[in-house]
């Protein structure tokens, strides 16, 4: 019997890896795994503007560029486009919009500056009646001392592959905006 694929799965957890506290970490940046801990694909930061997903045998499963400070663009092996996400408004991370491959507009929002869930829905929960939540995505720190953060993202069973290619993507661009290569700052 074999795991399923990562696009497979309802729920992933996107996190730092466990690091010493003394020594320098050379490891990914961010490691997708199961809820159960085991690891399915790594997140690498070759530059402050490009962010690569491998899964763990090292083939590629998405790029992800940053253009500017708050649009990105998710990539396949061959360059193609297969997404988007980006934010608007003053508190760039309280709601990112997202384009599925086959052109699906879907919306990771935060319902309030003090809410560690987003929700992922299809329409702008602030704009009408309640939307239909197709997916959660709850932060937490995992390390306090040196601020290491975990999303456990949950997503709806009638969202295909891509389009939960997309969502893993767009929480990778959240970590990113939240915590920027580098930076040695407090979350947003």
């Amino acid at each position: 019997m074999t795991e399923p694929g990562l696009f497979e799965l309802e729920t992933v957890v996107v996190g730092q890896p466990k690091r010493s506290r003394w020594r320098r970490y050379a490891g990914p940046a961010l490691a997708v795994s199961t809820l159960k801990g085991t690891p399915l694909a790594w997140v690498t930061y070759p530059d402050d503007t490009y962010s690569v997903l491998t899964k763990t045998s090292g083939e590629f499963i998405v790029g992800i560029e940053q253009f500017g400070p708050v649009e990105f663009r998710f990539t396949d092996a061959a360059d193609r486009e297969v997404g988007t996400a980006g934010a608007s408004g003053l508190i760039k991370t309280r709601q990112l919009g997202l384009q599925t491959e086959q052109g699906r507009q879907l919306l990771l929002t935060r319902p309030g500056l003090l809410f560690a869930e987003w929700h992922l829905t299809e329409t702008d929960p602030e704009r009408g009646p309640a939307p239909e939540i197709l997916g959660r995505v709850t932060v937490s720190t995992i390390d306090s001392w040196i601020g290491l953060q975990q999303y456990v993202v949950e997503m709806d069973p009638r969202l295909d592959a891509s389009e939960r290619r997309t969502v893993v993507a767009s929480v990778v661009c959240l970590h990113l905006l939240r915590r920027p290569p580098g930076a040695n700052v407090a979350p947003a």
